[in-house]
């Protein structure tokens, strides 16, 4: 199988022009990143048992800020997490309506690991623009929580270590995926009009109840995030979803 470099640029369905980037990932950031703590769990951390996690985060960069998220087995049998959120940072950076995630990921290949991309907001607005686990080798989750749509999407380049492209539309009336420069999910949902959310790059170990736990052999995991930018576009660089939804949200204005 062909795997993408991680250094190359990446892929997309449209030409952009450079200046309506208005995010790129720097792990090593503080003023982007916090580490180690999220709202999305109960008091922030450090564990989360009811969504049927294993993790125990940790601050210590080790485990995030190289862009490679790292978990490792503690004696009480949880495991030391790396998770990093924009919520707290002194830049606050928040995703918005209308623009578009790209990023490049490597995929773990042990079993019990949750990578994942995803946002969160005052107890909610959660859109997954991935989840893996690789007991489903070959399968990609891609769920909006705020209007309620998922797809489990399958493809022969989606394996346990393979470098995949992901791309993700936040469009108002629907969100729409990308895999590999391949458009694979667009949800007719969307997020509205007026969303906006923070971003966290974590990995997760699995519980057991929906995914197999890691093997007891298994001390420790990792996925990569290579890179992540968002886009802002603006009125002459909008997508074909994003044209669709100003069309219909100025006709609904009139």
């Amino acid at each position: 199988m062909h795997e993408p470099n991680p250094g190359s640029p990446l892929p997309g369905p449209r030409s952009a022009a450079a200046s309506d980037v208005v995010f790129t990932a720097d792990f090593t950031s503080e003023r982007q990143w916090v580490a180690g703590r999220s709202w999305a769990y109960p008091n922030g951390g450090p564990v989360n048992p009811g969504d049927d996690k294993l993790d125990y985060l940790v601050t210590d960069p080790a485990y995030s800020r190289s862009g490679v998220f790292r978990a490792r087995r503690r004696p009480d049998g949880r495991w030391n997490t790396g998770l990093l959120t924009t919520e707290g940072s002194a830049d606050g950076f928040e995703v918005r309506t209308g623009d578009i995630l790209e990023a490049r990921v490597r995929l773990p290949r042990e079993i019990g690991a949750w990578p994942a991309i995803w946002t969160w907001r005052d107890g909610g607005q959660e859109v997954d623009v991935f989840e893996y686990h690789p007991d489903n080798p070959d399968l990609l989750e891609f769920t909006n929580h705020v209007r309620g749509s998922n797809r489990y999407f399958r493809d022969d380049m989606i394996s346990p270590g393979a470098w995949v492209d992901l791309r993700t539309e936040f469009g108002s009336r629907s969100v729409v995926w990308w895999a590999n420069g391949r458009r694979v999910f667009a949800d007719q949902r969307g997020t509205g009009r007026n969303w906006h959310a923070y971003l966290i790059v974590n990995l997760s170990v699995c519980g057991g109840r929906y995914h197999p736990p890691p093997r007891r052999e298994t001390t420790e995991m990792s996925y990569q995030v290579s890179r992540l930018v968002v886009r802002r576009p603006n009125t002459t660089g909008l997508t074909t979803a994003q044209t669709q939804d100003a069309t219909a949200e100025e006709g609904a204005e009139r």
